[in-house]
């Protein structure tokens, strides 16, 4: 059982502009009808309820005001227009703040950091809901993000956050998740500027060189479809659990493919998800006669691909927003059409990527030591999709999480398990 004990609004720091208005880029705009991001960051940190509303609760809203300060976009709201011959912006103006929700859990702390198989549906107790309302003129506004923390007495804390993937892709978030713990953990951003001054976020949209029209071709699409508030994919009638791909277990993977292949090289994530993707294909079928024989099916596999050094001038590496390819195109090849080609795709068999083997959320520090557990809510929407980061207690290893019915989760745990003994 959790309970809500506060709710609250956080606005950025003074000493900022006040306000900022972002154009949107083809790739933002590309993301409008994408479900939110969700993600819970546990951490083990025992203590008492009083300590946890006196003294960190305090500590946190501070710092997060303090991170928003240099991440304005994310306390404004994507503004999407009444009237569509105008394209929607990201807009922070004076007064726009972050939802916050402070909340306690009875929960058992131990069973939702682990990597077994547990219920998909309890996590949402732990998750902030994005809000979309409509203002005076008809435009409606739609929040980019909003955080939940939740204490479970004597053990440890949960913090959840949601943001719209039009505000920034991966490198984007995380690396405003970074700053705030960092300015959670030293007391103040001085540490922050002192140490990534130079990587602070950069909004400047003409950073990125792309041919011009494309966020009118892209806007031009998106725009008959109405924007529709945020929902929980409830019930999900899911399991989700965890597999991590230690470096022992990468290089057993990469020496089956050498043996069957003699000198081709392969990169871990090439190994892991060809792994993940074959155990995964081969779970679908257990219940589905119907999939089991359509074995002539195409199947594809789809990731996202950060672009900024691909590039031709490259895109600096703190640009705040989304510049992201996708793992079917050579970097921006037929741009123009990617709206049609992955909206043929996701009409098939597909399997997504969430997240990357660069993201390292395990070493984010908000002054209790690593995160025990990372989750992404975001792959119960998808129909079938996983979720990659950094291991957080496997160094060089992967850790995969997947969301499935409870069948089909057993039959992948076996065909991983078998896998990894048979390479």
């Amino acid at each position: 059982m959790t309970s809500l004990l506060e709710s609250c609004q956080i606005a950025p720091a003074p000493g900022g502009p006040a306000e900022l208005s972002l154009p949107m880029t083809f790739i933002d705009i590309f993301w409008l009808h994408f479900h939110p991001i969700r993600r819970l960051l546990f951490y083990e940190f025992p203590c008492s309820k009083s300590y946890f509303l006196e003294t960190l609760v305090p500590k946190l809203k501070e710092s997060l005001s303090l991170a928003l300060k240099h991440y304005l976009p994310l306390a404004g709201n994507l503004v999407y227009p009444s009237n569509t011959e105008k394209k929607p912006i990201i807009r922070y103006a004076a007064g726009d703040s972050v939802s916050v929700s402070i909340a306690e859990s009875a929960n058992d702390f131990d069973n939702l950091v682990g990597n077994h198989a547990r219920d998909a549906d309890e996590f949402y107790d732990f998750m902030p809901q994005l809000q979309l309302i409509t203002d005076e003129s008809g435009d409606k506004l739609l929040r980019l993000l909003t955080v939940q923390v939740t204490l479970f007495p004597g053990r440890g804390i949960c913090i959840g956050l949601t943001n719209h993937h039009s505000a920034g892709d991966a490198n984007s978030i995380v690396g405003f998740i970074r700053s705030w713990a960092s300015i959670s953990k030293h007391g103040g951003d001085e540490e922050l500027l002192i140490t990534q001054g130079e990587s602070l976020p950069l909004f400047d949209r003409s950073l990125m060189k792309v041919r011009p029209g494309l966020d009118s071709i892209y806007w031009n699409y998106v725009k008959k479809v109405p924007l529709q508030p945020p929902s929980f994919p409830l019930p999900t009638n899911r399991v989700r659990a965890t597999y991590i791909l230690n470096q022992s277990a990468i290089k057993k993977l990469k020496d089956a493919v050498l043996s069957r292949n003699p000198g081709s090289l392969h990169t871990s994530f090439v190994v892991m998800a060809a792994h993940i993707w074959t155990c995964l294909v081969r779970s679908l079928t257990a219940g589905e006669q119907e999939r089991a024989d359509d074995g002539d099916e195409l199947e594809t596999f789809l990731f996202a691909v950060d672009s900024r050094a691909r590039l031709d001038p490259p895109v600096p590496g703190n640009y705040f927003g989304n510049c992201l390819s996708y793992g079917m195109e050579k970097i921006l090849a037929g741009v123009e059409n990617w709206l049609t080609e992955v909206g043929s795709v996701v009409q098939s068999h597909f399997f997504a990527v969430s997240g990357s083997a660069r993201v390292d959320l395990y070493s984010t520090d908000f002054g209790w030591g690593k995160a025990r557990k990372l989750e992404t809510l975001s792959i119960d929407g998808e129909n079938y999709a996983m979720s990659l980061c950094k291991a957080g207690a496997s160094e060089g290893g992967l850790e995969v999480g997947l969301s499935l019915p409870k069948v089909k989760m057993d039959a992948f745990a076996a065909a991983f398990a078998d896998g990894i003994k048979d390479s």
